[in-house]
């Protein structure tokens, strides 16, 4: 099959057609949770990346027409609840799909805090507890630089992932077949 690629400049991208290319970008999906004021909200993500080991420092892009950004703005705190396969509903319920908001999105499953008091999921794959050490507000999201403050991690199931629109599971087949 020839592959033909669609070339167009930069004012010629459309939001659609950016979204469209965008979606063939695999990532691992995590829950973005933070409290403030007594009350808890949080929001699926796959913009999240490593951005130094030293000092240990994460980025997350946070949307700020998300019901969850005030409450993560004014935290000053955030954790990344990084999920395993088993937690697709969980990611469903912060993606705001059955028309789950604020608290109700924590129902069904086991939270606690680490170090900050942003809610951590009992059993996610990894945990990253962060203050948030800068906010750079870019066109229609904040790019938040977190200064890791705990972690946590449990190697105990395979990976979920979003791709096309949809769930997948990375797992130790998957990873062994890589040869990397």
């Amino acid at each position: 099959m020839n592959y033909l690629p669609t070339r167009l400049t930069a004012d010629d991208i459309a939001t659609d057609a950016f979204k469209s290319v965008m979606r063939n970008v695999a990532g691992a999906v995590s829950i973005v949770t933070a409290c403030h004021g007594g009350g808890r909200a949080g929001l699926t993500a796959t913009s999240v990346t490593a951005l130094s080991a030293e000092p240990p420092t994460v980025i997350v892009c946070v949307n700020r027409t998300a019901s969850a950004w005030p409450v993560i703005e004014a935290a000053g705190h955030f954790a990344i609840n990084v999920l395993g396969a088993r937690h697709r509903p969980i990611a469903d319920h912060f993606a705001g799909r059955g028309g789950f908001k604020g608290e109700a999105r924590f129902a069904g499953a086991d939270w606690g805090t680490l170090v900050t008091g942003a809610p951590t999921l009992d059993g996610a794959l990894a945990v990253i507890d962060c203050d948030t050490e800068e906010a750079l507000e870019r066109h229609s999201h904040t790019i938040l630089i977190g200064r890791i403050k705990a972690i946590s991690h449990a190697q105990n199931e395979g990976a979920l992932l979003y791709w096309r629109g949809v769930y997948g599971q990375l797992d130790d087949e998957l990873q062994a077949g890589a040869g990397i």
